[in-house]
């Protein structure tokens, strides 16, 4: 088996665990509000940290067999493998504006990551490693902090998807570089990469089972998927010498394929932000107040006579007047 069959094949088993890992954090999430974090109480985190952890190491042997800009857009296919999964493993069922943004979130990426042209196996040296590492982080915190001041739930949740997506990708970057520097001879070197993929991978795991909390499984997990191997595949076209293939024409079409990408995200965005409008309850017109029985004058006819409502506490009709002074 060549180098490239299995880098694809581990690629696809992964984005299965993926997926499998994202139906399990979207469960938890909505069983334990009170935790969006880091739920360690309950079983299923583990489960899903679990299954996320196998699907790294999957992604990290097919980095190593294969080129960036391949792995990356397999990577996607986690969001098609993840909505027939919850439909027949949970019983979650995605509406057709789901289905319809996912594949359009799916289409674009692979299409704009596949026009990615791949240059020869390099490394970054350590100068750019502590910038890229010192942006990544000063960007996660400022995304964190304008998702905490977003009142709409389905909004924050696409934030913190974003934060996950920007943590994982720039993980995968260090990765492939510490994959293509790492020798027998000098192991310790590649620990400062080593504990910055670390960091990044559990922001990007806390953020990830932050996002599923009130928004569903579909708009955060195409998020993560499309944010992810994007800012991947940008990072390896500005630092590796990557490039886009057929020169200008390649470039037009990888802006469609991006178009058609964030098409698919805002898509499921608002299809998102309807369903939890509608599930919302309805507000309460307020009732007028009822108006008081007006008493009628001795000797007229009761109200009562000609409405046929029973009076709670009947008037003696036979009451004598008041003595005339």
């Amino acid at each position: 088996m060549s180098a490239l069959a299995l880098s694809v094949i581990l690629s696809l088993i992964s984005a299965v665990a993926y997926a499998a890992g994202a139906i399990m954090q979207e469960r938890v999430a909505s069983d334990s509000p009170g935790r969006p974090y880091a739920p360690l109480r309950h079983a299923g985190w583990w489960v899903a940290m679990t299954l996320n952890g196998f699907g790294a190491a999957l992604h990290v042997g097919a980095l190593a067999y294969g080129p960036l800009s391949l792995v990356q857009p397999l990577g996607a296919l986690t969001i098609v493998f993840a909505l027939p999964m919850a439909a027949v493993f949970v019983r979650r069922r995605a509406g057709g504006a789901a289905w319809r943004g996912a594949i359009m979130a799916t289409v674009g990426l692979a299409g704009l990551l596949s026009l990615t042209g791949s240059a020869d196996s390099s490394s970054l040296p350590g100068g750019e490693r502590a910038v890229l590492a010192l942006a990544t982080f000063g960007g996660l915190a400022v995304l964190f902090l304008a998702a905490h001041r977003v009142r709409r739930p389905v909004v924050r949740s696409v934030i913190l998807a974003a934060s996950a997506g920007v943590a994982f990708g720039t993980a995968s970057v260090f990765t492939k570089t510490v994959a293509v520097d790492w020798t027998s001879r000098t192991p310790t070197a590649e620990w400062p990469s080593l504990l910055v993929i670390a960091g990044l991978a559990a922001i990007g795991i806390l953020l990830s089972q932050a996002s599923y909390r009130g928004a569903g499984l579909a708009a955060p997990l195409a998020t993560v998927t499309v944010v992810n191997p994007v800012l991947a595949a940008a990072i390896g076209i500005t630092l590796f010498g990557e490039h886009f293939r057929y020169g200008a024409l390649g470039t037009v079409l990888a802006l469609f394929c991006g178009a058609i990408a964030a098409g698919g995200l805002i898509l499921l965005t608002t299809e998102r932000l309807a369903a939890s409008t509608s599930q919302s309850p309805a507000v309460r017109q307020p009732q007028p107040a009822p108006r008081p029985p007006v008493a009628a004058p001795y000797g007229a006819p009761s109200v009562e006579r000609f409405t046929g409502a029973t009076p709670a506490k009947r008037r003696d009709q036979t009451a004598t007047p008041p003595a005339l002074r």
